[in-house]
């Protein structure tokens, strides 16, 4: 007849055959969202305060660039378009204390990694925080597009250039006879060079991409050609399909190389080119922000217009981003309103709107992008769990 396990010791068996259970099946199982703040901060309406402080820096922050510079630009309305102040419809979005954050963020380091309007948010973010540590230089090293390193704080901020964020790469046509001069060839399994490197370096990441998704940037006679594993997807997708791809890819590679990062994904910001495209002499001479009743015709993929790229991508990433712990920054929405913000025909340059057209796609600084920064400051202090108070820095 078998021995029987005294009590005490089948108990802790069980225990510890309990935890070992647990401990293994959570490893296959994909790690569930990330915990999200108690109210919604992207829902609300923009409300013009005449009385509105002014923005906290101004056109001789070091770091601006020139095309975005509106106050240097001497763009119209400037103080009008920052006299508007986003107000969620169910909690308080309080403004970024910068002397607070970088307390916060002390011996930290944030990165951004996408195109140029997560550059555009960068900028903005390197001039709130230059006014807690105005001895703040310039920094550009593992890569990275620019940046500032902070060092009163020991903070480094920083922007990677990655448009697709996966690898792409120019190839030449090999023979003679269509009207194809080459291919894009994107491996979507591996990432862009300019942030290849940047595992367990910084404590923040940001991601997009979505600008460059579209036939004006990679037209039929230069197409994007697609690889996975160092062979040709076939069939070939198309550009969503190719866009797919790479954001299911990017958002596990970013989930296994980036496991203790704080991790968060800025959603689209909308376009607002009226009467045609960049390259169609499309215009964004607005004096006030669309109203809500305006979105739909202007964004709504159903419509076809030409700003409907950002909800039909943002659909994508959203669902890339499920299972993992990267946390959308849904800022699309509140960005919608403002057709009036843009740089527009306020480039800093005699002919580039000659050349280039008018913005109707990146931001005016001071802008918009500031309410960004407040909006992912709230979600850093929630995050790591500080109590997140009124802005109580004095201009």
């Amino acid at each position: 007849m078998a021995a029987k396990l005294p009590s005490s010791t089948l108990f802790i068996w069980l225990i510890i055959s309990t935890c070992a259970l647990t401990i293994f099946y959570s490893k296959l199982v994909p790690s569930s969202s990330p915990p999200l703040l108690p109210c919604n901060l992207f829902a609300g309406k923009w409300v013009i305060d005449p009385n509105r402080p002014r923005p906290i820096y101004d056109d001789t922050c070091p770091f601006h660039r020139n095309a975005w510079n509106c106050l240097r630009n001497q763009r119209d309305n400037m103080e009008v378009i920052n006299s508007w102040k986003w107000v969620p419809e169910d909690c308080q979005l309080n403004e970024i204390d910068p002397l607070e954050f970088m307390g916060v963020m002390r011996d930290k380091r944030i990165g951004f990694v996408g195109d140029s309007l997560n550059e555009n948010f960068l900028v903005s973010f390197l001039c709130i925080l230059r006014v807690a540590d105005t001895g703040a230089k310039k920094w550009k090293r593992k890569g990275a597009w620019r940046g500032a390193y902070f060092p009163k704080f020991n903070v480094t901020v920083a922007y990677h250039r990655a448009v697709l964020l996966a690898k792409y790469q120019w190839q030449p046509k090999q023979s003679e006879g269509d009207e194809v001069k080459g291919v894009h060839r994107v491996d979507v399994d591996i990432p862009a060079k300019d942030w290849e490197d940047i595992g367990g370096f910084y404590d923040i990441l940001i991601f997009n991409t979505g600008h460059w998704w579209g036939y004006d940037k990679f037209p039929k006679e230069s197409p994007l050609a697609f690889y996975q594993g160092g062979k040709p997807i076939v069939p070939a997708p198309d550009m969503l399909e190719g866009l797919q791809i790479v954001l299911k890819n990017m958002a596990a590679y970013i989930q296994k190389e980036f496991p203790k990062t704080l991790k968060f994904w800025r959603l689209q910001s909308p376009r607002h080119f009226h009467g045609g495209d960049w390259n169609q002499n499309g215009s964004c001479l607005f004096d006030k922000p669309l109203e809500d009743s305006e979105l739909d015709l202007w964004f709504e993929p159903s419509y076809n217009g030409v700003n409907k790229e950002a909800r039909v991508i943002n659909e994508l990433i959203i669902k890339a981003l499920q299972g993992t712990d990267i946390e959308p920054l849904d800022l699309t929405h509140l960005s919608e309103f403002r057709a009036d913000a843009h740089p527009a025909i306020w480039l800093g340059k005699k002919d580039a709107v000659a050349v280039w057209g008018q913005d109707c796609m990146h931001w005016c600084l001071p802008g918009v992008p500031d309410t960004w920064v407040d909006i992912l400051w709230q979600h850093v202090h929630y995050r790591l769990g500080q109590p997140v108070s009124e802005n109580k820095y004095v201009v």
